[in-house]
């Protein structure tokens, strides 16, 4: 067990290979600790066994290479690095797909996963847009997660929170465009681009409507919500099926979500029973009516009083240990960035009980970590 008050960080640049490579041998025993719990989870939880589950991975390859190669070289060269298997590593990039399958068996794969925020120039204090999550998971997530600055030699430079081994999650770009997810639930999941690479796949872009494009344009293989905030002042949130999307903008300057479909054409398409609906509306409503008590003094500071909010507990927006008995997920980490600056501050979970801590980009070296 990894007691924590600040998740490790590292900065790999050069090609994409090299990236990987860099990744995998700086994080090689977290990364095998997560393919470990990732497998055991599989199969205690939705009692799919490893053979299967490393075969399957190996299925959405195709459509990583077709649409995006860099990510399959990076996720080559998190193998090299780690030394596990090709198969381990596409593993890591396929949680939630594995769980719900093809056949789309929901029940027994968790999906209240995190609550999303984007605030505009006019609704802060000091013209600094903000863009974030609580993103909640298993408990254990605290202990394999790592700050990540990757440098590509042909792609704009990343600042990101994700578990080890992962090459995407949630972060920023050095083009000041940030990208942050949501889980939702639908019918219809199939063999396509995974939805963990979306957020990157979008940071390769410097616009909200230039990424929303990108996500468009993949045959996605499973349902996503994504937040995206940019420089130019723009703010948008894509929720998508594996065929459908719907955008949500901001009302004075102000945008969130939760793990439900709020646009109406959508609605029909939601499949998470109705405890997690619930739920996932409170959070959602605490969100909005937070941000909208302090519009035009909302800064990095205040939003962490926000995310640290535990009024509408067990429904609340900083979850801790016991409050769903069933559930062993809790708010494993915080994030607060400011695109336009570089910069992202990281609170290990649950936030309400550690710092947070402030990364920006660097120069040659490990990120830049600002205490």
């Amino acid at each position: 067990m990894v007691d924590r008050q600040t998740f490790p960080a590292f900065r790999f640049a050069g090609t994409h290979r090299e990236i990987g490579r860099q990744y995998g041998e700086a994080c090689a025993e977290a990364i095998r600790r997560h393919r470990d719990l990732a497998i055991a989870r599989l199969r205690d939880r939705v009692e799919i066994g490893q053979d299967r589950a490393l075969s399957d991975a190996l299925r959405y390859r195709p459509y990583v290479i077709e649409h995006a190669a860099f990510f399959d070289e990076e996720i080559q060269g998190v193998a090299e690095g780690s030394g596990i298997s090709l198969s381990e590593a596409y593993l890591l990039q396929l949680r939630a797909e594995l769980a719900v399958g093809t056949k789309n068996a929901h029940n027994g794969a968790e999906n209240d996963e995190c609550t999303t925020f984007a605030v505009l120039p006019q609704a802060t204090t000091d013209g600094s847009p903000l863009i974030g999550q609580n993103a909640d998971l298993p408990a254990f997530y605290t202990e394999i997660g790592v700050i990540v600055e990757i440098v590509p030699d042909d792609a704009p430079r990343v600042l990101m929170l994700t578990p080890a081994g992962q090459v995407s999650y949630i972060g920023i770009n050095d083009r000041g465009l940030g990208a942050f997810a949501n889980y939702l639930t639908c019918d219809g999941w199939r063999l396509g681009f995974p939805r963990y690479l979306l957020s990157r796949l979008a940071l390769t872009k410097e616009s909200v409507d230039e990424a929303i494009a990108a996500v468009r344009a993949v045959p996605r293989a499973s349902s996503r919500n994504l937040i995206m905030l940019d420089a130019h002042g723009m703010a948008a949130d894509l929720e998508t099926t594996p065929t459908r999307d719907a955008r949500l903008d901001p009302q004075d300057g102000l945008l969130a979500h939760a793990n439900h479909y709020a646009a109406p054409e959508l609605a029909s398409e939601e499949r998470s029973p109705e405890r997690q609906v619930a739920n996932s509306r409170v959070r959602l409503d605490r969100m909005n009516a937070l941000l909208r008590q302090r519009r035009g003094s909302l800064d990095a500071e205040v939003m962490q009083t926000i995310l640290r909010d535990r009024d509408c507990t067990p429904d609340a927006l900083c979850r801790m240990p016991g409050d769903d008995p069933e559930s062993d997920f809790i708010t494993f980490a915080s994030v607060i960035a400011e695109p336009a600056r570089g910069r992202m501050a990281v609170a290990v979970g649950p936030p309400n009980e550690n710092p947070y801590r402030e990364y920006a980009f660097s120069g040659p070296g490990v990120v830049s970590s600002i205490a």
